[in-house]
């Protein structure tokens, strides 16, 4: 899969089938935009591509929206590959990009930098300028700008629109199994392992601390969670919350993985949730902690 960043496409790119949109988290709504702009790209044999958005244009307009991403842009680029796609524009969205109108948008991304043959969007795509631009606007340019607009019906799950505001809803409530179903994998968060104050270590669970970032955050508590270092592959425990026995101040996703003595460090892991366990609490003492990390701990390996 190649990948441009703003830039025009190499010819043997053009004239192709697009799929457009910011595909926070690739769920199951995502993947059926995507398989069918494939099936059109197969049929024709043409390329096949996807445009999207960086960073996501909520959190460029709203600094309050930093928690907000379902997976980073590094784990976005990864999941697309599994999509067998021929490329991947990534737009930087500033100031600039968000001040096209609609018909400019129109004019220079899909059909100066693309020339493509097939667009394929959600029903409630929205662009250019404030948002102007909608799928009655992509069908007004189909003729001046040679490409066919192709709007995909909704995937729905119990008779609910699955889109990534109602899988941000669903991470906040700590709805981790049904989440694990709607995006067809299991939700995951990497970063990097940070230096804590080893309290983990002294009461005998060690852990590998991360900080969320612009993560959606999930309900604080307890999680059964598989971590992926390189070519390592471990079960664990992970904890999301404020750490109330320690009177702690800052969030932090602390992580005790099962069968393992190695210094992780500054590593890039991804922990992927399983299940939610119980909530974060407050306990009386180190003692009343250890025991509850315990019963955690063979809850989370059954």
């Amino acid at each position: 899969m190649k990948i441009y960043n703003n830039a025009n496409l190499n010819k043997k790119h053009q004239n192709g089938v697009i799929a457009i949109g910011n595909f926070d988290g690739l769920h199951l709504g995502h993947q059926k935009v995507i398989s069918e702009a494939r099936q059109k790209a197969k049929k024709f044999k043409l390329p096949i591509g996807v445009i999207t958005f960086e960073p996501v244009p909520v959190m460029f307009f709203s600094k309050k929206s930093k928690d907000h991403r379902i997976n980073s842009l590094q784990q976005k680029k990864t999941q697309l590959k599994n999509f067998n796609l021929d490329f991947l524009i990534i737009i930087k969205f500033n100031k600039k990009f968000s001040s096209l109108s609609p018909e400019q948008f129109i004019s220079k991304i899909i059909y100066k930098k693309t020339k493509c043959k097939y667009l394929y969007v959600s029903k409630n795509f929205k662009f250019g300028f404030k948002r102007r631009g909608n799928i009655q606007t992509l069908k007004k340019f189909e003729k001046r700008f040679n490409y066919k607009n192709i709007i995909t019906t909704p995937y729905k799950k119990d008779k609910k629109t699955i889109s990534s505001s109602f899988i941000r809803k669903k991470i906040r409530a700590g709805k981790i199994e049904e989440i694990n179903k709607l995006l067809n994998r299991y939700w995951c968060v990497e970063g990097k392992v940070i230096k804590g104050k080893k309290r983990g270590r002294k009461i005998g669970f060690p852990t590998c601390n991360m900080s969320l970032n612009d993560y959606t955050i999930p309900k604080l508590g307890v999680y059964a969670v598989k971590v992926n270092y390189r070519n390592l592959r471990k079960k664990g425990i992970a904890n999301i919350g404020y750490r109330p026995t320690f009177n702690g101040q800052s969030l932090l996703l602390e992580t005790n993985i099962f069968g393992i003595n190695k210094n992780l460090y500054n590593k890039v892991i991804s922990v992927s949730f399983k299940k939610f366990i119980r909530p974060e609490r407050k306990f009386k003492s180190f003692e009343y902690l250890k025991k509850q990390i315990k019963l955690d701990i063979k809850q989370a390996k059954k």
